[in-house]
């Protein structure tokens, strides 16, 4: 059977609020919204974390960013953390990154190097976009083009952007012969609709007049959630007003534009490539937006920056579109990816193929800190989510915690964690939640999530017991402190040793 091609796009801060078919807003999204229509939607897919490098830790290890390395931003996965990118160049794919990465540790637009497993003539990450403009150029990218006046008087149109620049690559990828035995998987990700926000001048021009309604959202006033919220909210300031609309012309005109870049690419497929080709969407995490008085992102489980679009379009008639509501992963994608390609998956990832997933299952979602460098945001404020069918349970572990109706209360404006008439579902959740956390070696797993205020009778969970590092396919075999023996259950010649 011929392996399918995968051709894998993500944006930058993009919820589901942010596209139209998730949304019903007037956005504009008209090409995710035909790769919806022709796909699989998935309705409840959640980040592995509300903050990009975590996320994409999530994505492209599949393995959670507490067990990655990565659980802040600008800090790298472990060396002996293998990515997408190694499992599919070994099963014999011609692998082809292009565009954003924010995973080698260095800073927000990378070191310009291309990582082994992915082809070096496309790597196209922050610092080679960089190496392409002037000073002058590079200061207007970053600070000088807020308006449509200065995108005129600069003459900036959309070869300028970092995102033309990327779909021309991956458009020349495609028109390239590939050796029929050889698929490939092209991941393309785009910056946008991140700041600084960066777009020719008719798409700022359609969004000047523009205001997105968040509805209740925009009047929580805080008072039974978390306190780190309310310090949140003083310290940025929510910019919507009175009638609860947000305005930012700049980010939806980036949101515009970015749809027809993937358009662009999308497009590129030839009628053969189409044919044997998945296209996957989906973004890193999403912006608050003021809602819940809150913007940017950072230590919250809010729908707003938790929950992203995920979308599969299958080759041409290879399955019918359909929309699932079940909750997913970021941490799922992967798996899912590698069952398409034929590749095994190995024990050290979690998730599940979600193009068979069950109708009932919970998902993880972690929080622990912003980024290195700096306390804004509040520093390290360890949060961990659980989302199942109907409910989302939320530990803060310095502060108080949350609960959420997905069904009855979907802008999660009352928190239900005190609410005795839900005492068995939170408890039950919590039990869950504990026993995921355990599972995968949440790392920073401690006694205090299991004793809450709202739990008298839970007791810590002081011991545990040891379970090695699970098997990856490529790492040498995990050897017991005590006896320098093959741990139980490794096995050691089924290993690669290719480390």
């Amino acid at each position: 059977m011929e392996r399918p091609n995968i051709l894998f796009i993500m944006t930058d801060t993009q919820a589901t609020n942010m596209v139209g078919c998730y949304s019903g807003k007037p956005l504009n999204t008209n090409n995710i919204d035909s790769l919806a229509e022709e796909g699989i939607r998935f309705n409840s897919a959640y980040t592995c974390a509300p903050v990009c490098t975590p996320a994409r830790a999530g994505l492209f290890t599949g393995i959670y960013s507490n067990q990655s390395g990565p659980w802040t931003n600008n800090v790298a996965p472990g060396k002996n953390i293998s990515t997408m990118g190694r499992y599919f160049k070994d099963a014999g794919y011609k692998t082809c990154y292009i565009g954003k990465w924010h995973l080698d540790g260095h800073d927000y637009f990378g070191t310009g190097v291309c990582p082994p497993e992915w082809d070096e003539d496309y790597w196209f990450d922050g610092a080679n976009y960089l190496a392409e403009l002037t000073e002058k150029e590079i200061g207007l990218w970053r600070n000088g083009l807020n308006s449509v006046e200065d995108l005129v008087s600069n003459g900036i149109d959309k070869t300028f952007t970092w995102a033309h620049r990327i779909s021309n690559r991956a458009i020349d990828f495609l028109a390239r012969p590939q050796r029929q035995d050889e698929p490939f998987l092209m991941v393309i990700s785009y910056d946008e609709p991140h700041h600084p926000f960066t777009c020719p001048v008719e798409y700022l021009e359609k969004y000047e007049d523009f205001y997105y309604d968040l509805g209740e959202k925009a009047f929580d006033d805080l008072s039974e959630k978390p306190v780190h919220h309310r310090l949140w909210s003083e310290a940025m300031p929510s910019p919507v007003g009175a009638d609860g609309r947000y305005h930012h012309p700049l980010y939806f005109a980036c949101n515009d534009f970015v749809d027809d870049e993937i358009g662009r690419v999308v497009n590129a497929l030839t009628p053969e490539q189409r044919e044997n080709t998945w296209v996957v969407y989906t973004s890193d995490h999403g912006e608050m937006m003021g809602a819940h008085r809150l913007i940017s992102k950072g230590a919250a489980m809010y729908d707003d920056i938790t929950r992203i679009p995920l979308i599969f379009r299958p080759p041409t008639g290879q399955a019918p579109s359909a929309q699932v509501d079940t909750p997913v992963s970021h941490v799922d994608v992967l798996p899912t990816l590698m069952k398409l390609a034929g590749i095994h998956q190995p024990d050290i990832l979690p998730g599940e193929n979600i193009l068979d997933v069950e109708d009932e299952r919970g998902v993880m979602v972690e929080f622990n800190r912003y980024e290195i460098e700096h306390d804004s945001f509040g520093g390290f404020i360890p949060v961990r989510g659980w989302v199942t069918n109907r409910f989302k349970l939320v530990l803060n572990l310095f502060t108080s915690d949350e609960l959420y109706d997905r069904q009855n209360d979907p802008d999660e404006m009352h928190n239900l964690i005190d609410d005795t008439r839900y005492a068995e579902t939170r408890n039950r959740l919590h039990d869950e939640l504990m026993d995921y956390m355990d599972k995968i070696r949440d790392p920073f797993r401690t006694y205090q999530w299991s004793c809450r205020p709202w739990r008298k009778e839970a007791k810590p969970r002081w011991m545990g017991a040891f379970r090695p590092r699970p098997e990856d396919d490529y790492s040498p075999v995990v050897r017991d402190y005590d006896t320098g023996m093959p741990t139980q259950g490794v096995k050691v010649e089924e290993k690669k040793q290719k480390f």
